[in-house]
């Protein structure tokens, strides 16, 4: 009885995968040759030179929509602390008498 071959999928490193997108954005091989040069399947190769494209965006001019955001974020939680907080101070004036 032969026991049954299990594949496992394989990782690639962040540093390959950009190797790999950005000789494909080049243009200067085809993809057949970068997949031979990297020892990788064709499809790979096109699938990784789309989501570095669609990454671009989000490297150029978006860090200041990033921390805009944070900012929001950060003034939204703290507000809601200090709301709480009021809400606990009344409490405790309403509670021991001090009203």
């Amino acid at each position: 009885m032969k026991k049954g071959l299990i594949l496992k999928r394989k990782n690639y490193s962040k540093e390959l995968k950009s190797k790999v997108a950005l000789a494909a954005i080049k243009g200067n091989q085809t993809v057949n040759e970068i997949a031979s040069e990297f020892v990788i399947h064709t499809s790979l190769v096109s699938c990784w030179k789309k989501e570095a494209i669609e990454a671009l965006s989000l490297i150029f001019g978006n860090s200041q929509a990033k921390r805009t955001k944070e900012t929001e974020i950060e003034r939204d939680r703290l507000y809601q602390k200090v709301g709480q907080l009021q809400v606990e101070l009344d409490w405790l004036k309403k509670n021991t008498g001090h009203l």
